[in-house]
């Protein structure tokens, strides 16, 4: 028999921490079951287990038949896979791992918009199919005097904007509501992506937010415009988006997010002027690492029966 507190953890969210986690806790993963011995688990465990961990893009509502369930800590800072309708019914602590991660997706976001703006993916297989025996390579578009619109400035958002006034772009944002920041605001994201040329999502998932990058939006950036996600990918019509890149509505994009993750549209993949990542805005070592020590840290508050570090309101 162990005295060591049982701890759920929903994915492999981070192999380093979970080894860590092994060491201080009794933990059950449910990713390495069937549904089967899933449901098994949960019944097992429902007189002793009090917590959970999981990365914040996986959903998995089986956690929720823990009826001495306390906490969910997750790693990441979008929490849309939490249903919180039964977290406060139940008075069930949520924590994230917020602001560490900052710099990391910031350095991603400009990484796409590099990307799609100079063609640099293209510009690397024209070189290496030899293709430049042939000709010159097109051109790309400059970055300087551009408006960069971004959706949700928050601070992921002013961390992108540090590394964006050097490139000399101009900033412009929408949010819900004017903040005291020295950039244009627009009431509404029509507006701002009328008057940008990157038009950067940041927003977070959940009903308010979803599919509001629809065709529209995208007209309203044209043709030369360049649209960017590294929020949530449930904000974005996918397939308007592949439409508007097909039809020359936009010039190009540069994703990091999706609504079906790990599967992405084939109607996507299948353009050349979209640059596609595979979610790894915060996937740097150190990054991951820190967000790893703050799902530790908000586990240890909790069952030293001290205030959690990043609990989410």
């Amino acid at each position: 028999m162990t005295d060591k507190n049982h701890l759920l953890l929903v994915n492999d969210f981070h192999s380093e921490t979970v080894l860590i986690l092994d060491s201080l806790y009794q933990t059950h993963k449910l990713w390495q079951l069937d549904q089967h011995a899933k449901e098994q688990l949960i019944l097992d465990l429902s007189p002793v287990c009090q917590a959970v961990a999981l990365g914040s893009w996986v959903r998995d509502d089986l956690i929720y038949q823990l009826p001495r369930l306390e906490i969910i800590s997750c790693l990441g800072v979008g929490v849309d896979v939490i249903d919180f309708d039964i977290t406060r019914a139940r008075n069930i602590c949520v924590t994230n791992t917020p602001d560490v991660l900052n710099d990391a997706v910031a350095d991603a976001a400009l990484a796409l918009i590099l990307a799609t703006s100079r063609n640099i993916v293209n510009a690397d297989k024209f070189v290496r199919s030899e293709r430049w025996l042939e000709g010159s390579f097109p051109f790309g578009r400059s970055l300087a005097g551009k408006v960069l619109g971004i959706v949700g400035l928050g601070r992921i958002g002013e961390a992108i904007v540090h590394r964006a006034l050097p490139f000399k772009l101009k900033i412009a944002y929408h949010n819900r509501s004017l903040r005291n920041l020295p950039y244009t605001y627009y009431s509404t994201l029509a507006e701002l992506a009328q008057n940008s040329d990157i038009l950067l999502c940041m927003l977070p998932g959940g009903e308010e937010t979803h599919e509001i990058i629809n065709y529209k939006i995208l007209e309203h950036l044209g043709p030369d415009g360049i649209f960017i996600n590294v929020g949530r990918g449930s904000s974005v019509d996918e397939l308007a988006l592949a439409q508007a890149l097909e039809e020359g509505k936009i010039a190009g994009a540069g994703l990091d997010v999706y609504t079906n993750e790990p599967h992405v549209p084939k109607d996507l993949m299948a353009l050349d002027n979209i640059v596609l990542f595979p979610h790894i805005g915060s996937g740097t070592v150190e990054t991951r690492s820190a967000m790893g020590k703050l799902v530790m840290q908000n586990l240890a508050a909790f069952f030293a029966g001290q205030s959690l570090i990043t609990e989410v309101s």
